[in-house]
């Protein structure tokens, strides 16, 4: 996966987005502009997701950890014909406006048995504490 290049201190998305204008631009102009989008709707190949974040690492005062910095989400639809009918833009400020739904996604894959789970919490006792 291709990652936009990024200027200091400037929002990518927010900038390119821009250029992008409805019931104009279609799916090649914005190949041009973003690149190949990030995820693409389950339910639908006319949806698009691009993802732009930035972690930086943080002050004395926050003890040198990483501090999210950017966290940008710029949604696209298209029609049948590949234009661009609506953009939705996302920052890491109104991310918490954003309503989840509350229903989950079973995933067999990752459920572990009785058995492999007990195995997997031994394996990480053993090897968790040991210094090379």
């Amino acid at each position: 996966m291709r990652e936009p290049k990024k200027s200091h201190g400037i929002n990518f998305l927010e900038n390119r987005g821009k250029s992008l204008v409805l019931n104009k631009s279609n799916k090649n102009d914005v190949i041009k502009i973003l690149g190949k989008p990030h995820i693409t709707s389950l339910s639908s190949d006319d949806t698009w997701i691009y993802v732009e974040r930035l972690i930086t690492r943080g002050k004395l005062i926050k003890l040198g950890r990483n501090v999210l910095k950017t966290n940008n989400v710029l949604k696209l639809d298209f029609n049948n014909y590949g234009v661009l009918i609506a953009k939705k833009t996302v920052s890491k400020e109104n991310m918490k406006k954003v309503k989840y739904d509350s229903n989950q996604t079973v995933n067999a894959v990752k459920e572990q048995s009785f058995v492999s789970g007990f195995l997997s919490s031994l394996k990480q006792k053993m090897y968790g504490k040991k210094k090379f």
